[in-house]
């Protein structure tokens, strides 16, 4: 957080613990709300993106998918309609409380750099910053989520049984500790640096709401915090997403591939070598379009119900 404010006003001295008449849990709470709304209306695409990314054409034991249509087809006629929502409890966990976190660091964060003055603008690099900040705290709290939620969405098995020596799990509880037993904190954390690299992916998202929010209220000669329509946010939401995303999914199917049990890799650069050599620049942008289907509502839906959610409950702040 220091980090954010080199070069910057420093605020009213109030002891150490200053920062924190800035934290506002309405924010968390708006952000979980978003979150988990988003991501039970439309997890099947989810684990389908996640299928093609870790689709390299040379392990047997991932299923092969002709197309979105195809693989929704195939994955509910052979698992069922369960089979559409495997990992969607980790997944509620993982996506609820990484949008409740990286809301609330960044509105902590932002705020306490304006001092507690929202209509003061920071300008595309502190927003870019305060962004990546909240990124690298929540992806350190919710890695390990992100890990089961994964090798959920790609088990094929049922409980009790193994493919490949790969364990399979009975659930969410049961495969972080199957995880931590058998891998220890590193298994739990694998991936983690592709997801540091896609900090990049929020900040860039982040930075490009709040500036074409700012923006658009500065050209009405509105305050850059004044509310707006839900249109104007969806509007905002989904531009912003598309950018971030077109610029930054690469970092998703290398974080993918190293948290799937059925791959096995020496680590990130090995993983980026491989699906070079066998697969070209599309190895990267695997399971791209499921991915946009599924995160240009998603993040429509989280960012319209963060909006209304958050100015509800930040109302009961006034006297």
């Amino acid at each position: 957080m220091a980090t954010a404010l080199k070069g910057h006003k420093s605020p009213p001295s109030g002891g150490k613990f200053n920062w924190m008449k800035h934290v506002k849990y309405e924010h968390l709470v708006a952000g979980v709300s978003g979150g988990v709304t988003s991501t039970l209306l439309l997890h099947p695409l989810d684990l389908i993106k996640i299928r093609f990314a870790v689709n390299d054409g040379r392990t047997a034991a991932v299923p092969q998918y002709r197309g979105l249509t195809g693989a929704f087809l195939t994955i509910f006629r052979q698992e069922g309609f369960k089979g559409l929502y495997k990992g969607v409890t980790p997944n509620v966990w993982g996506s609820g409380s990484a949008w409740g976190f990286y809301f609330l660091f960044y509105n902590t964060i932002k705020t306490y750099i304006q001092d507690g003055n929202s209509a003061q603008p920071l300008g595309p690099s502190l927003h870019m910053l305060a962004a990546a900040e909240a990124g690298v705290l929540t992806l350190v709290m919710t890695n390990p989520i992100w890990v089961v939620k994964t090798r959920l969405c790609l088990q094929l098995s049922e409980p009790g049984q193994k493919v490949n020596n790969a364990a399979v799990y009975a659930g969410m509880v049961d495969g972080l500790k199957k995880i931590y037993r058998t891998e220890g904190v590193r298994g739990l954390y694998s991936g983690f640096v592709p997801g540091m690299l896609g900090v990049s992916h929020g900040a860039l998202q982040f930075m490009t709401y709040e500036e074409m929010k700012n923006k658009y209220n500065q050209h009405r000669k509105r305050p850059i915090d004044a509310k707006l329509t839900t249109v104007e946010y969806l509007t905002f939401a989904a531009v912003s997403k598309l950018i971030a995303a077109a610029t930054t999914y690469p970092y998703q199917v290398i974080r993918a591939r190293l948290q799937d049990h059925n791959h096995r890799y020496k680590g990130t650069w090995d993983c980026i070598k491989l699906t070079w050599r066998y697969e070209s620049w599309r190895g990267f942008y695997k399971g791209l379009g499921p991915n946009l289907l599924r995160v240009m509502p998603a993040t429509m839906v989280t960012f319209v119900t963060y909006e209304h959610v958050s100015r509800y409950l930040l109302g009961f702040r006034k006297p």
